[in-house]
């Protein structure tokens, strides 16, 4: 099991060193993500995805429920307030409640993925100020290890805190 730290650099020269050292203690490349301020060149630095920077698998989980109680609603009314004369078998409900599903987390992923991820939005100040957040994903038996040493190499470096897991899709 993984833990997101979160690390705030003041520039992007103080991240490449942080990074660098991280490689040392032998983080993956892909575990460790920066962000910065819209526009700002993060020249070697591995930059978020769109999962880590968007709203979108906090939006498809809410589609997917909410699209899938729909489903499970608008299936039980068909079944059980028959307007063809016909009945329809008990499966409608399930089928709906999956159609629902699949069509809620399809449109609310599609619409999160224009909204910043709400986890990040305690940075925008240090963004506005134009620092670096890097996110890093480690061993939960290397977090302390791990903060110790950034905190002991860049001292400048500020640690926001630590997840208590990472989150499924980023």
């Amino acid at each position: 099991m993984r833990r997101r730290m979160y690390f705030v650099l003041p520039d992007v020269p103080t991240a490449e060193q942080t990074m660098n050292d991280l490689l040392l203690a032998r983080i993956e490349e892909s575990h460790i993500h920066c962000l910065g301020r819209r526009g700002t060149p993060l020249g070697s630095l591995h930059e978020a995805s769109v999962l880590q920077k968007t709203d979108v698998a906090h939006g498809a989980e809410l589609g997917l429920v909410i699209g899938g109680l729909g489903g499970a609603l608008v299936g039980t009314a068909i079944v059980f307030v028959p307007l063809l004369g016909g009945s329809l078998p008990l499966v409608t409900v399930l089928l709906t409640a999956l159609g629902g599903a699949v069509f809620g987390a399809w449109a609310s992923s599609m619409i999160a993925s224009s909204t910043p991820n709400s986890r990040l939005l305690v940075f925008g100040k240090d963004f506005d100020e134009g620092r670096i957040l890097m996110m890093v994903d480690v061993p939960a038996r290397r977090v302390d290890e791990i903060h110790d040493m950034v905190v002991k190499r860049h001292p400048e470096a500020a640690q926001r805190g630590t997840e208590p897991a990472i989150p499924a899709f980023p």
